[in-house]
Formats: C-alpha cells, sequence, structure tokens
C-alpha cells in the first residue's frame, strides 16, 4: 500500500469530523480559538505529531543500540 490511500483516507476523515463540529456542536467558547472551525480536529492531530516525534527521539536517545551492541563480548566457549 503506497503514501496515496492513507492520506486520501486521513484527510477524508477530518473532513467528515468538521463537517459533524459545524453541523451538530453548539459552541460555548471560553476562549476565542474554540470559536475557529475544526480547532479541535487540527488540535489534537497536532498532538499525536508531536508525541510521536517526541516518542521517536527518546527512544532513539534510550533505547536504541547500535547494530554490534551485542557482538563485542568475548566468548566464553572457546
Amino acid at each position: 500500500m503506497g503514501t496515496d490511500r492513507p492520506l486520501l483516507l486521513s484527510g477524508i476523515l477530518i473532513g467528515v469530523l468538521i463537517l459533524i463540529e459545524v453541523v451538530f456542536v453548539h459552541h460555548h467558547a471560553h476562549f476565542w480559538w474554540h470559536d475557529l472551525i475544526g480547532f479541535d480536529v487540527f488540535y489534537g492531530l497536532l498532538g499525536c505529531f508531536i508525541l510521536i516525534i517526541v516518542s521517536k527521539g527518546l527512544g532513539k536517545l534510550f533505547i536504541q543500540r547500535e547494530e554490534g551492541y551485542y557482538d563485542g563480548g568475548e566468548d566464553l566457549d572457546d
């Protein structure tokens, strides 16, 4: 599967969510940015992207080892 299909499905899903927000949600906004159409959708999407990027960075920093990490020890059987 290429990258075209997931991007198309994501775009359609975002469009449907914004349409649902416009038609069905009655806003009682405390702040001006909550009155923006699709703010919650894009805020959640941005939060997911940031969470993925930070977790991948922490994984590379603390978990991932170089390729020959376990091959460096001496063999005791010889």
